[in-house]
């Protein structure tokens, strides 16, 4: 199936200024961007030279199905979150309700541009499923917990039964494992799972950092140094290791992330309304590592929304480091877009160009909030002056899943239903 965009704004992170551009997609792939004006005839969606074309984001780290949770044990530190809100309610949890959160978070994410999540959590083959059935692209794993080390078996036979039903499923899954973190994964089966991902070639998802007592409660052995952790688990073989968080790596470590199989997945606002701090991500652009972006689970953000994430972002290292000229529209821009799809596995996505995946979003650029823009200041308009609220399409391997406000792969108004049944069981 063929689809033609004529006379579109397009930008992406690696386009010095944007440009008028007619783009055809071929069935999942975008197989040609020409000057506007270079496809005259056929159907089109006529962009007018006043809608932007922009690849769609990549929500790199979160738990798609605790959109049931939001709300729950707000202005807590997040142990005590955890331990005393979440962690209880998730106990109740099945399958069917993963599936409803997943499908919940997708119209959250769907329509304002995103298209494409990372998701770690529990009843993994249910949000593959819904992925699959709304069209979303996904980078999944199965939560790894473990409570006593005789958890283990089941729980990385379920991460990689997960692998071997969904990796790669309709050009739209890929499969991580997902050990939680270093505090609620012992050393010896953190290197287990390292050695099973390394061997099947798969990604590893984990929670990294994240606050500023974790890692004297991960109690790993012989005193290592989270540096040393990662090298002696073997994480670092992986062939994707997406580190979420990143707020208290050592600044003048940061040189040893500077691979190109490791990715920090930057949450600022979970980690700002967690009270955890801020990822020194200024630094790390500096010392050359790859940084992406995640909006983490909707009970601590409590937002999927990535335009949301990216400024507040970009403003935040400005203003912490008294420094404007730090994380530029551009650079934001690739953390919320490319960076974030390579770290997932999907080589070919986060840019409007030939040979790449057709996911991308429509953004109406005829509002008032953009007046002035023009080919060189439009990165500019879209980072600190655009919202969610402009996005009029969202189309995911060449289909539209989402347009003017309509869901053409959900039925909102079922999904909806179930979310609200769910959320009074989860609560009662």
């Amino acid at each position: 199936m063929q689809s033609l965009y004529r006379d579109v704004v397009v930008w992406d992170a690696e386009s010095e200024s944007a440009r008028r551009c007619d783009v055809r997609t071929e069935d999942a792939r975008i197989v040609a961007v020409e000057p506007a004006g270079s496809f005259r005839y056929g159907p089109a969606y006529e962009g007018g030279g006043k809608t932007a074309m922009l690849p769609g984001f990549v929500n790199a780290h979160g738990h798609a199905a605790m959109t049931l949770l939001r709300g729950l044990g707000e202005d807590l530190p997040l142990m005590e979150w955890l331990e005393q809100r979440i962690w209880p309610v998730e106990r109740r949890l099945d399958g069917e309700m993963i599936y409803t959160g997943t499908e919940l978070a997708m119209m959250d994410m769907l329509s304002t541009g995103t298209t494409c999540f990372a998701d770690m959590y529990d009843f993994m083959d249910k949000v593959a499923e819904a992925a699959l059935a709304a069209g979303m692209r996904a980078g999944l794993c199965r939560g790894i917990v473990l409570a006593k080390p005789s958890d283990m078996e089941k729980k990385l036979s379920d991460g990689l039964r997960l692998a071997e039903s969904y990796n790669g499923a309709g050009g739209l899954i890929s499969v991580q494992l997902g050990p939680h973190a270093p505090y609620t994964v012992p050393f010896a089966q953190m290197k287990e799972i390292a050695a099973a991902a390394a061997e099947r070639e798969l990604g590893i998802q984990l929670h990294w950092l994240e606050t500023r007592n974790e890692w004297s409660i991960a109690g790993t052995p012989g005193g290592l140094s989270p540096e040393e952790y990662l090298e002696a688990s073997g994480l670092t073989d992986v062939n994707h290791l997406l580190l979420a968080h990143c707020v208290w790596i050592d600044k003048e470590k940061l040189p040893f992330y500077a691979r190109p199989n490791i990715t920090a997945a930057h949450n600022p606002k979970s980690n700002w309304k967690l009270g955890s701090g801020s990822a020194p991500v200024a630094a790390m652009l500096e010392a050359k590592v790859s940084v992406a972006i995640g909006t983490d689970g909707a009970s601590s953000n409590n937002r999927l929304d990535m335009w949301d994430e990216m400024r507040f972002a970009a403003l935040a290292q400005k203003g912490s480091n008294m420094n404007p000229t730090l994380l530029s529209a551009r650079d934001v821009f690739r953390m919320a877009t490319v960076a974030g799809a390579r770290a997932l596995g999907f080589e070919n996505t986060g840019l409007i160009k030939e040979g790449y995946t057709a996911d991308f979003m429509l953004v109406d650029l005829d509002r008032p909030h953009y007046v002035g823009w023009d080919m060189d200041n439009l990165p500019g308009y879209i980072v600190y002056a655009g919202s969610s609220s402009d996005v009029k399409t969202t189309v995911a391997a060449g289909r539209v899943l989402y347009h003017n406000g309509e869901f053409l792969t959900i039925d909102r108004s079922k999904a909806m239903a179930k979310a609200e049944a769910a959320r009074k069981i989860l609560t009662a």
